[in-house]
């Protein structure tokens, strides 16, 4: 998402974890339902914005 505005106007559509990318050394973090923190828009080069997302059902319920 190139902004948080953009983020959170997904709220309510399905969450896809293509969207993220990992940047863990230690695998995968993402696993369907849970809260996740995330960073934007490249987790390496640009990191302009940070959010908290909740994913519930498969469904971006919130973000903040």
């Amino acid at each position: 998402y190139p902004t948080r505005k953009t983020l959170k106007e997904a709220i309510g559509k399905p969450f896809n974890d293509h969207k993220l990318q990992e940047t863990s050394l230690f695998g995968s973090e993402y696993h369907g339902d849970g809260e996740y923190t995330v960073v934007g828009p490249d987790a390496y080069r640009n990191r302009k914005w940070y959010a908290t997302l909740t994913i519930l059902n498969g469904i971006l319920v919130k973000v903040r």
